[in-house]
């Protein structure tokens, strides 16, 4: 029966968004399909100066009709009628406003060019002021509403980015009804929802940016958000009060959307997440095992028996949440703020005067030879020695995502001399941001919980054996790499046969559906020492940059 059953995977990124078609069964993956956002292609509505990144809900709207319709489309016309669900991840945390219809004010006419009423994308920053005022907030209240969020509060999450849409514009904030994450809004267009208070909200999204746990009864309190600010009094009764986990369903295809589509009103729709999460579940994660999904950041999870959990607290990571990858275990989330971005920002350093010196006659040409510089550049850095003298950076260019997230910090590259060229200066951020990861993977050991082993996904693990053999050498333990190319997707698709019934819990079809593991890269024992020197180093210098921030650039709060 599973054999002769599809289901649809489709996972949102950063840039573009992807569906694939498998085989119920056994995994196999029948069709693929990609669609590039071409309003963020176009850096629409986005302003780097300020830290503002917002996508457009038609990106998403179309990249979900064209994905999917292109997937079946490639598998010919006999698999539709035996496609049985489709399940949903997304970036996170990237809310919206929204009517009362669950409607995002960007879709309608007056807002559709305002960004304020846009989806504020994972990497945006501009809500660091309002993240530093639910961090001192926090403090006054008996009950830590921030322990299980690594007891600091993020710029890049829920609450602080509502806070400071509502601040900025009042157009948005007389128009907002409510404010939901992208992973639960897809799921309810699916489905057809018509008020914003039918959605399921799954417990992903709001264990680990929105405050909800269970020992709180939900959110914290109204009065919790209404002293932080006005703007917030009386909100927590539009949003929710139940969450739902995502082996669960959210409902059933609409007819619209079945029509649109081409599929039964008798597909299954599960509901959703985020994409490391689902993507830790489709690289088959073990307990204890660190899933890293390394793509333009890194998140890192981790499941843990919940019986290993009763009584401890990891501080400074993205958050603890029961059933948030699978249910029945805690969840844990950590994670960078720039991994491939950083490399791609050095890259477009380098590039800066092929695109501005040598003009518009020769664009192929330098389109062809920016591709190449990144792969260019592993390739001769691979081959370098490493001393305690080395050039040596910090890989904070996008601010610390964890542990311990700040969002004001800077990056750095120290030790420069008249010999440092390309090659060393982009070993030196492949390390820092191996560093990066080192710093979280003790941050879980220094509070009792256990890291046994390293799983790699996503693209730059299998794209970059360069970084990937730097990751094992600076962690001191190997690093297995995830076979599948797409396993955020694989994920979402294994997720989406346990809600359709297919299989009674997720493990079951993680074991079923699971690709496995092609390649493993082992610490070279030559190099950890210089490494473990080195990181110290690292530490000494991420000190420095934090205390200078800190005593000269500091965020001031609202008791300041």
């Amino acid at each position: 029966m599973k054999n002769d059953s599809y289901v649809i995977g489709v996972d949102y990124g950063t840039d573009s968004v992807r569906s694939i078609l498998v085989n119920a069964g056994t995994g196999e993956e029948l069709a693929s399909a990609v669609f590039h956002y071409p309003r963020w292609k176009d850096g629409l509505y986005c302003d780097a100066s300020i830290n503002q990144s917002r996508q457009h809900p038609l990106d998403y709207l179309e990249g979900l009709e064209s994905t999917i319709k292109a997937c079946l489309q490639q598998a010919g016309q006999s698999v539709a009628p035996k496609v049985r669900a489709i399940s949903v991840d997304t970036t996170g945390s990237t809310p919206v406003a929204v009517d009362e219809t669950g409607t995002p004010l960007s879709l309608l006419p007056q807002f559709e060019k305002n960004p304020n009423a846009m989806f504020v994308l994972w990497k945006d920053h501009t809500a660091v002021q309002e993240a530093a005022d639910i961090n001192a907030h926090a403090e006054k209240f008996d009950t830590n509403y921030l322990q299980y969020v690594g007891g600091i509060y993020s710029s890049e999450w829920f609450w602080a980015k509502l806070l400071h849409i509502l601040k900025t514009d009042e157009s948005v904030r007389a128009a907002c009804y409510s404010w939901v994450e992208h992973c639960d809004w897809i799921p309810f267009v699916l489905t057809g929802g018509k008020h914003v208070n039918e959605m399921k909200r799954g417990v992903c999204a709001a264990g680990h940016k929105a405050l909800w746990a269970a020992e709180f009864g939900g959110l914290p309190p109204d009065d919790f958000f209404a002293s932080l600010h006005p703007y917030l009094k009386g909100f927590t009764s539009r949003l929710f009060h139940n969450t739902y986990t995502a082996d669960q369903p959210a409902g059933t295809l609409s007819a619209e959307w079945a029509a649109k589509l081409g599929l039964s009103t008798d597909v299954v729709v599960g509901v959703g997440a985020f994409d490391a999460h689902m993507g830790a579940v489709g690289g088959q994660i073990e307990p204890y095992h660190l899933s890293k999904v390394m793509g333009t950041s890194t998140c890192d999870m981790l499941v843990a028996p919940m019986c290993d959990m009763q009584g401890k607290l990891v501080k400074g990571i993205c958050g603890q949440v029961p059933g948030s990858v699978i249910p029945g275990m805690m969840g844990m989330e950590a994670g960078q703020s720039a991994f491939g971005d950083a490399y791609a920002w050095f890259r477009n350093v380098i590039a800066w005067p092929l695109q501005h010196v040598l003009g518009t006659n020769n664009g192929k040409a330098i389109d062809e030879t920016i591709d190449k510089i990144i792969p260019a550049l592993s390739q001769r850095a691979a081959m370098l020695p490493v001393d305690e003298n080395s050039e040596l950076s910090v890989d904070w260019f996008n601010g610390r995502r964890t542990p311990d997230a700040d969002q004001t910090l800077k990056g750095a590259i120290t030790g420069l001399s008249l010999g440092s060229d390309a090659p060393r200066i982009f070993r030196s951020i492949v390390e820092a941001t191996c560093f990066g990861a080192r710093a979280i993977v003790e941050r879980f050991i220094d509070e009792g919980v256990a890291v046994k082993g390293l799983i790699g996904l996503g693209g730059v693990a299998r794209k970059s054996p360069f970084i990937m053999q730097m990751m094992a050498d600076v962690m001191n333990m190997p690093i297995r790499i995830h076979k599948s190319e797409q396993t955020c997707a694989l994920g979402a698709a294994m997720f989406a046969a346990t809600a359709a019934g297919l299989y009674p819990k997720v493990e079951e079809a993680m074991n079923a559906m699971g690709q496995g593991f092609d390649a493993v890269y082992n610490p070279d024992r030559s190099r950890t020492q210089i490494y473990q020197t080195r990181y110290q180093r690292y530490k000494t210098l991420g000190n420095q940059i934090e205390q200078k921030i800190l005593n000269k650039e500091g965020i001031v709060t609202m008791e300041s």
